[in-house]
Order: structure tokens, then C-alpha cells, then sequence
């Protein structure tokens, strides 16, 4: 059995469909109640409590963890989540992190997964790390204003990175579950080239067949309106990202296309299969 945690999100939907095609018995995990595909089992467990998945772990040999806001819960230890895997006696966990770690790693959110990917490499667990770049699906922001307006209305309109879809994440997280070719390896995954907001605005508009004008936001105006979805300090740390890439994050790396054998999808393909939210 393979348990996946985050599984109705953008990664976890898809790598729960992924691993049930392949035949696998699946356990998919999230906060709340979902549909999952046919032959899957899910549960209901809140990650910030670790104790609430130990009878899900139990008889696993496979665990995909995904944390999100439960990284930063009050009270909350996720490598007790880790210990439990390894007390339960899973053998294989593929942990999602972020190139963060890497790129920018003194921020609180990078402190904090780069303590909890070394408890990993610490344990007897087999392991493989994914540090993704930026998500494609951070389009579908703008999915409102696009189907009312036909207007992306984004800062740093001329600045590009690399942003990966996030099926490719699945399909990696898949491989690195299923085999044990990437045990001990931390892959960067990125799409196959640096797009800008303008492009992908440009490649919205291509899958709908009708213009889409890009309004360039002020830092200050993206501020204001970011930092009503997420701290302040986060805010901040996603525009300097996005207005003032590193080098190391504006790499394309050749992981995704190491691990399954092809070059990672276009944003313009991930445009294509997502235009319904902006119809």
C-alpha cells in the first residue's frame, strides 16, 4: 500500500490516479472529505497530528508527504510524521519540498523543510527529496479576472522562471514510489524553459481562442493584494522571487526529464488542459 497525503490538491490528485492505474493499492489522505478515483481508499487526518495517521501507515510501504500549512501549524512537529512512518514500518518516503532550500535558504518556511529533510536523510527510511520550482497552476489565480475581464493582472509582467506543471511533480513522485532508481537523490524539478507572466498570459489566451490583455501590477500593488492571502513576510519573499530571480532559479534542470525519460510539459500545454477555468 502507498499512502499519499495532500491527495485532492494539484500533486496529490493526479499521483493518486497515477499510482492507481499502475495498480497500486492507494490510501489517499487529506483534511477533509473527497472523491477519489475508484479502488482508492481515503482517509480523513489532519498532518499537524501526526498520531491521527498511524493506523493509516500501518502496513504501508510507501508514503508521499506533502505538508503545505501544516509545516507551520501551532504546535505542530512534522517530523514526528516521519517517525511514525519509520515506527509503523514504511519503507519508502518521497518528500515534496521546495528549491527554496537551495536557492533562498534563510527564510522560515526553507529553515523549517530543510530540518525536516534532514530528519529524513537521517532516518532508516529510503528517501528521495522533490524540491519543485514554481507551479504552473499559480495561473489559476487569475482564472476570475479571465473569465470576467479577460484580464492577468500580475507584477514583474518581463520577468520569467522556469515554473513546472504540476502533473510532472506527480508522475516524478510516482517513479521515485514505485522504484527504487532515485533512493537517496534530491531532485530539482523545473519546466522546460523560463516563461514570463506576459507569455503565459499570451498562452491563456492561445487555449481560449480570444485576446487577454496583461495589466502590470506595481510591487506595492501585488503586495497589497498578495498579503491578503498569506503573511506579510511571505508576501514579500514571493515578489522577491518573482521580480528578482537567482540564477540557481532561473536553471532549467534535466531531473524531471532523468526520472521519466521525456522533457517536462509547457506552460502552453498546461494552458490547454486547464483552459475550462478561465472559460
Amino acid at each position: 500500500m502507498i499512502v499519499v497525503t495532500g491527495a485532492t490538491g494539484n500533486i496529490g490528485r493526479p499521483l493518486t490516479r497515477v499510482l492507481a492505474e499502475a495498480g497500486q493499492e492507494v490510501t489517499a489522505v487529506s483534511r477533509h472529505t473527497a472523491t477519489v478515483p475508484d479502488g482508492v481508499r481515503h482517509v480523513v487526518a489532519d498532518l499537524a497530528q501526526p498520531a491521527s495517521l498511524t493506523d493509516t501507515l500501518t502496513g504501508a510501504k510507501a508514503l508521499f508527504l506533502l505538508l503545505s500549512g501544516d509545516l507551520h501549524a501551532p504546535d505542530s512537529n512534522p517530523a514526528d510524521i516521519i517517525r511514525a512512518a519509520d515506527s509503523a514500518g514504511v519503507r519508502r518516503v518521497v518528500l515534496l519540498s521546495t528549491q527554496g532550500v537551495s536557492t533562498r535558504p534563510f527564510g522560515a518556511t526553507r529553515v523549517a523543510m530543510r530540518a525536516l529533510e534532514d530528519v529524513l536523510r537521517d532516518s532508516t527510511l529510503e528517501w528521495t527529496i522533490l524540491r519543485p520550482g514554481g507551479f504552473a497552476s499559480n495561473a489559476l489565480w487569475w482564472s476570475e479576472s479571465v473569465r470576467t475581464q479577460r484580464v492577468v493582472a500580475a507584477p514583474f509582467g518581463d520577468v520569467g522562471l522556469p515554473i513546472i506543471d504540476p502533473v510532472d511533480i506527480a508522475e516524478v513522485a510516482a517513479a521515485c514510489l514505485l522504484t527504487d532508481q532515485h533512493t537517496g537523490k534530491t531532485c530539482e524539478l523545473t519546466g522546460p524553459e523560463v516563461i514570463t507572466p506576459r507569455a503565459q498570459t499570451n498562452a491563456i489566451a492561445a487555449a481560449l481562442g480570444t485576446p487577454v490583455h496583461f495589466h502590470d501590477l506595481t510591487r506595492a500593488e501585488a503586495k497589497s493584494a498578495l498579503s491578503q492571502a498569506m503573511p506579510p513576510e511571505l508576501a514579500e519573499d514571493t515578489l522577491a522571487i518573482l521580480g528578482a530571480p537567482t540564477p540557481a532559479e532561473l536553471h532549467i534542470s534535466p531531473d524531471v526529464e532523468r526520472v521519466l525519460g521525456r522533457a517536462p510539459r509547457s506552460f502552453a500545454e498546461w494552458a490547454e488542459r486547464n483552459v475550462g477555468a478561465f472559460r
